[in-house]
């Protein structure tokens, strides 16, 4: 990992934390999974202000390409569960895919659970789309 830990934006981190704490509820044992793994990760994350966020770290709404270790190669953007559209290439955090990635950099490998098995992911690509998280959505 380029950071070290997991990097995330600190109103991202809080939306983060309370999307994480609501979707407890999933019956899906990969998507119970992927939770409790990101929920792990999410107590060792490092948090930053806005102006300190790493461009290159994959926070909500990036456009992230994705490569595995078996050949296939993967563009979507980043979104909030309301937001997501697997047709549209829009991932909810709350998916494995989505939360696999959340808080990695460019260049990082992941492992991580999918339904298929474990797969080991690259972060070939990272771009920032400027727009704004309300951090408050649940509230």
């Amino acid at each position: 990992m380029k950071y070290g830990n997991l990097v995330l934006e600190e109103k991202e981190f809080v939306l983060l934390k309370r999307l994480v704490n609501v979707s407890g509820f999933y019956t899906d044992n990969t998507y119970k999974n992927s939770i409790a793994k990101l929920t792990e990760e999410l107590k060792s994350a490092v948090v930053y202000g806005e102006e300190e966020m790493p461009k290159d770290v994959i926070r909500f709404n990036s456009m992230v390409t994705i490569q595995a270790v078996n050949g296939w190669s993967k563009q979507f953007q980043l979104v909030i569960p309301s937001q997501g559209d697997f047709k549209n290439s829009k991932i909810s955090i709350l998916t494995p895919m989505g939360a696999a990635v959340i808080g990695y950099a460019k260049g990082d490998d992941i492992v991580w659970e999918f339904r298929n098995g474990e797969q080991t992911l690259k972060v070939a690509d990272v771009k920032q789309q400027h727009s704004t998280i309300n951090s408050d959505i649940l509230l």
